[in-house]
């Protein structure tokens, strides 16, 4: 089914090197989604959750962001225990899981070779998600998972780096919304205790607290 969003083209091929590769994991895995992956969740959502792209046996399996692999278990478990989801697990893009007032969705839109985008790929995706941040509603939270989500949502809005230096629980007051920073939800930081639960919840109840606010 083709998904029709102002901030993501499915049949995007602007990168080469990440159409060709797509292209050689979809004659590897034929049952993968194996495409530019669409942001997950409501367009008019206060929280946006950005990532870095999507996971080889993950979203470039099922078609949603952070569903089908390791760091997507932490994710959703703290999204419905903080009250931003209906149920603690992706299992797939037509499970029954809703996000309330929550979207999903990732720096670069195509899986790419190592988990390792280049910066020029990143740059190619970025209007995309330059679309979805204006598109936000007065006093929003952006949630930048990593340091590479981070500058790509400060490059979107042509803001300098060395203004807004990522830092796990760091703010910036982008108005009309906030930055907010964690370390990626990845296996490599969870299993090394780099992020734990507690500091993941954490900077959850801190974006409940910026938007009740």
């Amino acid at each position: 089914m083709k998904v029709t969003d102002a901030a993501f083209d499915q049949d995007c091929r602007r990168c080469d090197r990440l159409s060709g590769f797509l292209q050689e994991v979809s004659e590897q895995y034929p049952d993968y989604f194996a495409r530019p992956v669409p942001p997950f969740g409501d367009p008019h959502a206060q929280l946006l959750i950005v990532g870095l792209a999507p996971g080889m046996h993950g979203a470039n399996r099922t078609g949603r962001p952070f569903t089908g692999d390791h760091a997507g278990i932490l994710l959703y478990r703290t999204l419905y225990e903080c009250g931003f989801s209906n149920q603690p697990e992706s299992v797939s893009a037509d499970d029954a899981l809703e996000l309330k007032n929550c979207r999903i969705t990732n720096a670069v839109k195509c899986l790419p070779p190592q988990n390792k985008p280049t910066t020029q790929e990143i740059r190619q995706c970025n209007d995309f998600l330059h679309t979805e941040l204006t598109a936000m509603p007065p006093g929003s939270v952006v949630l930048a998972l990593g340091k590479i989500a981070h500058d790509a949502v400060l490059r979107s809005l042509g803001l300098t780096l060395s203004k807004h230096r990522f830092a796990h629980a760091a703010e910036h007051d982008l108005d009309p919304f906030v930055l907010l920073d964690s370390y990626h939800c990845s296996r490599y930081n969870t299993q090394t205790r780099r992020l734990t639960d507690d500091m993941f919840r954490a900077v959850f109840q801190r974006v409940k607290t910026l938007l009740e606010n």
